[in-house]
């Protein structure tokens, strides 16, 4: 599909930007998506890269999952939508959506990585409570799960580390309590994210 970018150059080109992908069928887009190659553009004017959020639906069938990409610019329609597209998990963002694409490609559970995320911001916060912080999945070892946080100090990220035990006992949490507080406020209909827990009241 052709999409229209516009660059401060004054020139309006047009790029070939999916509406769909098969992630098992283009595997090449997984990395794209995790090392933020995923929808640039050059504009053929100025030669400026650009780095547009499209919408886009991500098929990944091997692992169980149907994700719609929404750019970070709808979070508020998203909050004021009636409905939602049937069997597909919603994410708003690219960087959210690379998150979830490392978390999935890494077997883990995302509703437990994104209450491990609270977690964290939580903890952060009591520390840290005029700071805006954000908490991203970076990897896992034997060791256990490793996030990177940003917005305690400008220009670093902070490195932490959950046990694997604690990952453990999230999940088996989940399975015997799925309805519990914490992650009931991590749904906002099709849509599962720490940032449902901090959205303005104004989308609450």
């Amino acid at each position: 599909m052709k999409r229209n970018v516009g660059c401060p150059c004054g020139r309006n080109f047009q790029a070939d930007a999916d509406e769909e992908i098969n992630l098992d069928n283009n595997p090449e887009f997984i990395e794209k998506i995790l090392d933020g190659t995923f929808m640039s553009f050059t504009c053929p004017g100025c030669g400026k890269k650009h780095k547009p959020e499209f919408s886009v639906i991500l098929v990944w069938k091997s692992k169980n999952h149907k994700l719609e990409i929404l750019p970070e610019l709808e979070r508020g329609e998203f909050y004021r939508r009636k409905k939602d597209n049937s069997g597909i998990d919603t994410i708003i963002g690219y960087p959210e959506m690379a998150d979830r694409i490392a978390v999935i490609r890494d077997d883990l559970q995302p509703v437990v990585i994104e209450t491990l995320k609270y977690y964290l911001l939580a903890k952060a916060e009591e520390t840290y409570p005029d700071r805006e912080i954000n908490a991203w999945y970076h990897g896992k070892d034997e060791a256990g799960i490793e996030f990177h946080l940003d917005g305690i100090k400008a220009g670093e990220m902070a490195v932490m580390k959950v046990p694997q035990e604690l990952y453990e006992k999230t999940c088996e949490k989940y399975r015997k309590q799925k309805n519990d507080e914490i992650f009931s406020a991590l749904h906002c209909r099709s849509y599962m994210s720490v940032q449902n827990i901090y959205r303005p009241d104004a989308f609450k």
